[in-house]
């Protein structure tokens, strides 16, 4: 396919472009309302304005005339305005004005104005509700930028007025946004922006540094989650920013690339709802699926190319990492405390966790007491006890004990059968990486012997922090506290301790920790229950907070698995 056409060269994302427009124009009258039977008008509304909007904006941002498929879009478009049965259900239902403004707007772009057209919408407007009806921010931008693009004179506030009020500027925690925060999010920005065209009036205190900041976790978010839809919308963000320089751009261009379909169509995310999904008509189905997503993944390749939007040096993020150390230490103390009134199988994991939190705060003698009454009680234990915890417990508790200068015979043995097992193998798997780098730190492995053994897995890891990242939201969502621990603790391990992401999940959790140092809200009321749950999720937690807090790739008692949703 030539993906050359008047107004930019060839290129990848150019011909990301061309392939969908021309999938886009190939369909163009299923966005006709006439033909959409009853249960179907809506959907086929939002869809017209949808592309309707594409079209303008290709006017807009691109000085060149329209191509073909550009052309038979519009086309379409004036096609369907052009009918009574459609423009004048303005003047019966006022509330819909945004609805049709759109198309009215994208033919007054594109040079063929209706005053008509222009004359009713005039009327709706002016009508006193249609631009006066409560609406939450974002939606009220909508209407400024709509009535903007059609020339409408209002006496709304001004777009720069409205700004204050935006999620985008109130400093979101990213783990707590829902899908539906993510596009009030976009779409501030497309029409505080004017998709690209203009520099907003941001209010006072606001950074576009940590704007820019959020939107790339936002994309790791959902470049995890394989959502090609919010990919689309966040990247075109970053460009409505001037932000070309970014590499989780980059990486947001590789995965566009990677799932369009040779035909041009980019499919949307799970979850869309429309009556005629199940009457088995295949290709509506796939149109209906994914026109929505292949239109904004063709207004990330427009913006990408167009000469007009804004081209600014990329803002540097304010430092945001958090100080973890006395949560940490409260945690710690409360932790070693209860584990004491524990039996070994629930109260050794919870003392090793908190002999690491205690050393990662530079106090080890905080979780003296726990470990020396484990120690004794362990003193003569079998090797089963050890293994069944396995070692990563057994080396953090040893490490503990060796800062305090304690001592454990048992535990002593079993460290040195392991040692001595695990020195006479050729290698050993990825997940154990961090076991035989203890066993070295410990003197039971020589370090030249340990990096001979870890060389081969050091090799073939390939962390996956976006995979751990896309956990956040969800794990929050059903409050899986050790989940969202486990996930902190991997990014922190990856080397992304101060990323927004990982900041923003060691926020939520520091918002669950009690005033006497426990984590968690376990919404029940048996006392023996609520402390059993604490426990759990307070030794998942000091453990990756104790990792974020070293930035450093220690071997840690992994986090419990999160049994307890109550």
């Amino acid at each position: 396919m030539n993906t050359t056409q008047p107004g930019g060269g060839s290129s990848p994302r150019r011909a990301v472009e061309t392939r969908a427009v021309a999938w886009l124009a190939a369909r163009r009258t299923l966005i006709d309302p006439a033909g959409a039977g009853p249960d179907g008008v809506m959907f086929a509304r939002k869809a017209l304005i949808e592309t309707a909007f594409l079209v303008g904006l290709r006017a807009r941002l691109d000085p060149h005339p329209l191509d073909g498929d550009y052309t038979a879009l519009l086309d379409q478009v004036q096609n369907i305005t052009d009918r009574p049965s459609y423009r004048e259900l303005i003047a019966r239902d006022e509330a819909a004005l945004l609805l049709y403004a759109g198309t009215y707007a994208a033919l007054r772009l594109c040079g063929r104005d209706d005053p008509a057209f222009r004359r009713i919408i005039e009327q709706a407007a002016a009508g006193g509700y249609a631009t006066v009806f409560e609406r939450i921010p974002y939606r009220q931008l909508d209407l400024l930028h709509t009535l903007e693009l059609c020339r409408i004179e209002h006496t709304l506030p001004a777009v720069d007025d409205v700004l204050p009020f935006t999620l985008l500027c109130n400093e979101p925690n990213v783990i707590k946004l829902a899908d539906r925060d993510l596009y009030a999010i976009t779409h501030t920005i497309f029409y505080a922006t004017d998709f690209g065209l203009r520099e907003p009036r941001w209010p006072d205190g606001f950074d576009p540094g940590e704007a820019v900041e959020l939107l790339e976790a936002l994309l790791v978010l959902s470049r995890g989650r394989k959502n090609a839809d919010l990919v689309a919308e966040l990247l075109c963000c970053l460009l409505c920013l001037g932000v070309r320089e970014s590499g989780e751009a980059d990486r947001a261009w590789d995965f566009l690339v990677s799932v369009q379909e040779a035909d041009g169509r980019v499919d949307g995310p799970p979850g869309i709802v429309h009556p005629k999904l199940s009457d088995g008509d295949e290709e509506y189905q796939r149109w209906a699926t994914g026109y929505h997503t292949t239109i904004v993944t063709a207004l990330a390749a427009l913006l990408d190319r167009s000469p007009r939007t804004l081209r600014k040096p990329r803002p540097a993020a304010p430092p945001t990492r958090l100080d973890v150390a006395q949560p940490l230490r409260r945690a710690v103390v409360w932790l070693g405390e209860t584990s004491m009134r524990c039996s070994p199988d629930s109260g050794l994991p919870a003392s090793a966790a908190a002999a690491f939190g205690a050393a990662a705060v530079g106090e080890p003698g905080l979780s003296r007491p726990a470990l020396r009454h484990f120690a004794e009680r362990l003193a003569d234990a079998d090797a089963d006890t050890w293994q069944h915890h396995g070692m990563e417990v057994a080396g953090e508790f040893a490490a503990g004990l060796r800062a305090l200068e304690l001592t454990c015979p048992s535990l002593d043995r079993f460290l040195t059968a392991t040692a001595a097992t695990v020195s006479r193998l050729d290698s050993v798997p990825a997940q154990a990486v961090h076991n035989v780098r203890r066993l070295a730190e410990l003197g039971l492995i020589r370090p030249r012997r340990a990096a001979a053994l870890t060389a081969d897995a050091d090799r073939a890891r390939r962390p996956a922090p976006a995979a751990a990242a896309a956990q956040l939201p969800d794990a929050r969502k059903r409050y899986h506290l050790g989940h969202i621990a486990g996930a902190v603790r991997d990014l922190a391990r990856a080397g992304w301790a101060g990323h927004r992401v990982t900041q923003d999940a060691i926020a939520f959790l520091l918002a669950q920790q009690s005033t006497w140092g426990a984590f968690g809200h376990p919404a029940c009321d048996d006392p023996a229950t609520r402390e059993r749950v604490q426990l759990s999720w307070t030794q998942s937690i000091v453990t990756a907070l104790a990792t974020a807090h070293l930035g450093t790739d220690a071997a840690t008692p992994s986090p419990t698995p999160d049994g307890h949703r109550l």
